[in-house]
């Protein structure tokens, strides 16, 4: 974006003064966004710890919740449930562990664009925390953690991680500026999820299950990549090159159709479930939460706000309160 003949005495004003800093200059809309150098670096060992425990941000652990999916709605009927919840359990720690290796993996190979982004840019590997090298040594250990985890459970557990890490490598290494194949694989990773606790507890998964899961992920990753869209649009922010190949009103129609046929496969999916549930009413009732949720999101998303859905998870009380009242209708209706 030029700037006017005002704009450019202003910055001559200002240049003279003080030298602004390539922080300043990330943040300017009209100015260029150029890469910064490391701010913050900690070189001793507990500041590399710290950093390399950041990069694996265990915050967004809260997405593997979704491994007790399939183990909750699978309990009631299970002969031994002490085995069912620990296989959760461990199924829950393994994906945690190797979905860590790949936001390591995927800082190292974005190290450079992230130092051009306003927020990105203080990632402990942008910032010279951590180095690059040592990043790719954690992501190692980091996988080979949780293959170890998984064969607690079943080798089809580290089946299924081991498809989730090539699949994400080939995100990071290329795939991620493909338009369309991006959201994809990035949907994909949720449905892994729930397939992991599937198969760790033996459980056959219902076809409306994964349906609802897959459109539910598609919903959230097109939502993320329209707050991003939005981003730019705000803050000149440099995104990735897949985002330049869509429009806002592209994204807007893949998480509205995502959003339609997500409240539609678990209206079904819950029929199914009063059905075989002693025709418990509740299973019914617990639609109106969820669709109430699913309408709460989407005002996150039309805003452009959703660029961090765990954190809305985390921040939404009224969102948290309609998730407890699911989760609560849901338990009624196979418990009671």
């Amino acid at each position: 974006m030029s700037e006017t003949t005002d704009e450019r005495a202003e910055n001559a004003a200002a240049a003279e003064g003080a030298e602004a800093t390539p922080a300043e200059h990330a943040e300017s809309v009209d100015a260029p966004i150029l890469p910064t150098a490391p701010v913050s670096a900690d070189p001793s060992p507990l500041g590399l710890v710290l950093g390399v425990v950041k990069t694996a941000r265990p915050k967004q652990w809260v997405k593997n919740v979704l491994v007790f999916a399939a183990p909750f709605f699978a309990f009631s009927k299970a002969t031994n449930r002490t085995e069912l919840a620990i296989d959760a359990l461990i199924a829950f720690v393994a994906f945690s562990l190797t979905a860590s290796s790949v936001y390591l993996i995927n800082d190292a190979v974005d190290v450079e664009a992230d130092r051009a982004h306003p927020t990105k840019r203080n990632r402990p590997i942008a910032a010279g925390i951590v180095p690059v090298g040592v990043a790719y040594g954690a992501a190692a250990g980091f996988l080979a953690a949780g293959l170890a985890v998984s064969f607690a459970a079943s080798w089809q557990l580290a089946v299924v991680l081991a498809v989730y890490e090539a699949v994400q490598l080939a995100y990071c290494f290329g795939l991620k500026h493909q338009p369309v194949v991006d959201l994809a694989i990035v949907g994909s990773g949720f449905l892994m999820r729930s397939i992991a606790g599937g198969v760790a507890g033996g459980i056959a998964m219902s076809q409306w299950f994964l349906l609802v899961t897959a459109f539910g992920s598609l919903f959230m990753v097109a939502g993320k990549r329209y707050a991003e869209i939005m981003l730019f649009e705000r803050t000149g922010a440099k995104i990735r090159s897949s985002l330049k190949k869509y429009s806002a009103s592209y994204l807007r129609f893949v998480w509205a159709t995502s959003a339609a046929i997500l409240i539609m496969s678990y209206c079904l999916w819950a029929f199914e479930i009063r059905q075989t549930e002693h025709n418990s009413v509740w299973a019914v009732v617990s639609m109106v939460p969820f669709v109430i949720a699913v309408l709460r999101y989407a005002v996150d998303v039309d805003g452009g706000n959703a660029g961090a859905p765990d954190e809305i998870a985390l921040k939404d009380r009224v969102l948290q309160v309609l998730g407890a009242s699911w989760v609560l209708t849901l338990f009624l209706s196979f418990y009671l």
